[in-house]
């Protein structure tokens, strides 16, 4: 699987971004060996697991150039690194307190020649700054990550969906989400037909 599958659902890449998903794998492969950020199995399912599951978010909302997006806990760098290939003009900041993650994020980024990208090696609530909106994939459950993120969240929403958090999950969020009435869920195989995004979701909760 490579970037055909990126281009079966955004086919209006440029060739910089394809190239730049291209050099992705590659870069991954790379660094994994010498710094286990994605485990085996998944890196050989890169692009469907990774990649195309990050940009689950683009399909719910367009960042606008301008605007500030914040990752939190990243990992190895998703969602934030592919939504930055995607959304050149949008400034990203990737966060994670492992360090030896971003170590490797910050090489991929290098790779890639992202510099709409800022990784910052710290907890979330040692950071600085308010942002349009705080994207991640289940780090933690719902009501934990918004008091880490509390007042992080620009007040005022230049985009159609109201700033807050945009979070990559799966399986039943009933319980998960039962203190927010006003959180919105798109299920992700509404827009991907591979059987892996079944389960997987973006939850959007206005802040």
């Amino acid at each position: 699987m490579n970037t055909d599958l990126i281009l079966k659902y955004f086919p209006e890449l440029t060739d910089t971004q394809t190239r730049q998903f291209t050099a992705m794998a590659g870069l991954y492969q790379d660094w994994n060996q010498k710094i286990n950020v994605v485990s085996r199995k998944d890196v050989d399912e890169l692009y469907l697991r990774h990649i195309l599951h990050s940009l689950g978010i683009a399909k719910v909302i367009s960042f606008l150039p301008g605007s500030r997006v914040l990752d939190v806990g990243t990992g190895g760098g998703f969602p934030g690194i592919p939504l930055a290939v995607l959304f050149p003009e949008t400034q990203f900041t990737l966060v994670d307190s492992i360090g030896k993650k971003m170590r490797v994020v910050k090489e991929v980024i290098d790779g890639l020649g992202l510099n709409n990208v800022n990784a910052v090696h710290s907890r979330v609530e040692e950071l600085q700054g308010s942002f349009d909106f705080i994207v991640s994939r289940a780090v933690a459950a719902m009501p934990s990550f918004v008091r880490w993120v509390d007042g992080r969240i620009r007040q005022k929403s230049v985009h159609p969906l109201k700033n807050g958090i945009l979070y990559l999950k799966g399986g039943d969020l009933t319980e998960e989400l039962q203190g927010f009435s006003k959180a919105h869920i798109y299920p992700l195989s509404e827009y991907f037909k591979e059987d892996f995004f079944d389960t997987k979701v973006v939850v959007h909760l206005p802040l």
